[in-house]
């Protein structure tokens, strides 16, 4: 299976980088991982509800841009359904079995998804109410994608 994050905004730290490239290793055991970056605009602050609705938007058709046809798209978002480790295996396990050959994920800026975006993906992730900084989130998901494919392969692996 092939594995897609596609994320708004570029990591600028270097632990961060350290962490994603790191999990990106320990991941090619099990999958073929992608990870594109897409520009974020730049938000004013105290941006008005527009504003921030445009920017949104213009970060979504880079997004979307990403997403070849045929992909089963998680967005990831406050809103969306929230599920354990356990429950994330069974779901990658799943759309393995059904056949679907590209998993994206998709991460938004910060002021998150567009509708576009939304409206394409064919379910919404929650790991929290709260909110992440997205280079934090894409540590998480990476770690949390990896830790799948462990209980998926009967892997032991640190709870």
């Amino acid at each position: 299976m092939k594995i897609t994050l596609v994320a708004v905004g570029k990591i600028k730290e270097k632990f961060f980088a350290d962490a994603i490239g790191e999990y990106g290793k320990r991941l090619s055991r099990y999958c073929k991982l992608e990870i594109i970056q897409v520009a974020d605009e730049k938000t004013p602050d105290k941006a008005s509800e527009a504003q921030a609705r445009q920017i949104k938007e213009k970060e979504g058709e880079r997004v979307l841009a990403q997403i070849k046809e045929g992909s089963y798209v998680i967005a990831l978002a406050i809103e969306g359904k929230m599920a354990s480790s356990e429950e994330l295996a069974e779901k990658m396990e799943r759309l393995g079995i059904e056949g679907k050959s590209q998993v994206v994920f998709v991460i938004g800026g910060s002021l998150g998804l567009s509708e576009a975006v939304m409206r394409r993906a064919d379910e919404n992730l929650s790991f929290s109410r709260m909110t992440f900084p997205h280079q934090l989130m894409r540590v998480i998901l990476l770690e949390q994608i990896y830790r799948s494919y462990r209980i998926i392969a009967g892997d032991p692996y640190h709870k």
